[in-house]
């Protein structure tokens, strides 16, 4: 059967097979619109929708209230000056850098406000020579009433180290010519303000940059102390 050069009767050969493509029909649940996830996104979106007017509703409501506040105590920071401050003693030693002080301050607290009392529940004075704290002391509570004021004294004595820089070592060799030195009184407070029934606390501070000059021999420098009002920071 190698050649064949005449009619083949032989059984019929089958036409060959067409390769089909394979056809995916679509199941009717993929591309359609689920009902439980709609659903599940439109009580979300509801949800974040009711929260948002919520939280702007909250704020709204404290902006009045803070408003309110204002208006009917129209609250004024503290005032404090320092009225007096007497320097015998402020030494620096050139062999170990030991700071030899004697230093008497007296302040005044005042409540400037009509309506609102301030307990002063801790004040912490810090004396500071150019960034340096040489000394503290913690001066006694007290309650200041409506449009009030108090005097408050207190002394910074003893030595302590104070290692300055060289820009400030001048700055000291200098201030002991002229016999005036820039001394910062710091004072950290905890403080709460009596409003009505509500007593909110506060820890602000108040900075006081000083010129004192050195009393010696019962003689003060020729400029003298000049009374000097202290920065109030919330």
């Amino acid at each position: 059967m190698s050649n064949l050069n005449g009619a083949y009767y032989g059984p019929s050969i089958p036409p060959p097979e067409k390769k089909t493509r394979a056809y995916n029909r679509p199941s009717r649940g993929g591309g359609g619109c689920n009902p439980f996830s709609w659903c599940f996104s439109c009580i979300c979106g509801c949800i974040f929708n009711l929260i948002f007017q919520i939280l702007i509703t909250i704020l709204v409501l404290l902006g009045i209230a803070v408003l309110v506040f204002w208006l009917i105590f129209r609250p004024n920071a503290p005032k404090f000056h320092v009225n007096e401050a007497t320097l015998t003693q402020f030494t620096l030693s050139p062999d170990n850098n030991t700071l030899y002080y004697n230093l008497a301050v007296n302040m005044t607290f005042r409540n400037p406000n009509k309506r609102i009392g301030i307990y002063y529940d801790r004040i912490e004075a810090n004396a500071e020579y150019h960034d340096k704290r040489f000394d503290t002391e913690y001066l006694d509570t007290f309650y200041l009433g409506h449009k009030k004021e108090r005097n408050v004294g207190t002394v910074f004595s003893g030595e302590q180290i104070v290692v300055l820089g060289n820009g400030d070592k001048s700055k000291y060799d200098q201030e002991s010519r002229d016999a005036v030195y820039n001394i910062d009184l710091k004072l950290k407070l905890k403080m709460r303000l009596k409003v009505g029934w509500a007593k909110p606390k506060f820890k602000p501070k108040f900075e006081c940059d000083l010129r004192v000059p050195l009393t010696t021999g019962g003689r003060v420098g020729s400029s003298g102390f000049q009374r000097t009002k202290c920065d109030f920071d919330w």
